[in-house]
């Protein structure tokens, strides 16, 4: 079992090898410059790792581009080899990255939040208090109040 300093490492140097090599070597049309590397994860044991990516396009784009690396993945892992000198290459598995759709989610509900509140300002522009501006009593003011 490696230590988890060993597989940070090793997960920052796919990352860097991956990308460099998508945007110098590969020649692939599908994969173009529109394919981000956003994050690497190494498995403990080094022999897994997982290569989060986003495409910036439409979902033909990101389906083109998912089987662009499919077909690049042996180079790429030959690249990682030569560059990591490892004993065991890892075997590198694309996934696609949701941050950018869950990014998108929470923009479209910070947007509604905002509508939302600006209704609620406008309605409340010329609203006056149901009963008295300040509800409390304070000493002093009451007629009833009685010293003791």
């Amino acid at each position: 079992m490696a230590d988890n300093a060993r597989a940070k490492r090793l997960a920052d140097l796919i990352r860097e090898v991956v990308a460099q090599k998508l945007q110098r070597g590969i020649k692939d049309p599908r994969l173009g410059t529109h394919v981000t590397i956003t994050d690497t994860r190494v498995t403990g044991d080094l022999r897994e790792a997982t290569v989060f990516y986003t495409v910036y396009g439409d979902d033909e784009e990101r389906a083109a581009a998912a089987a662009g690396l499919e077909s690049a993945k042996g180079v790429l892992r030959s690249a990682v080899g030569a560059a990591a000198g490892v004993k065991f290459t890892p075997t590198l598995t694309f996934v696609a990255d949701a941050l950018p759709d869950t990014a998108r989610t929470i923009e479209d509900l910070l947007d509604k939040a905002r509508q939302s509140d600006e209704k609620v300002r406008e309605v409340s522009a010329g609203a006056t208090y149901a009963g008295e501006a300040d509800p409390y009593r304070k000493p002093g003011e009451d007629e009833d109040d009685t010293s003791e």
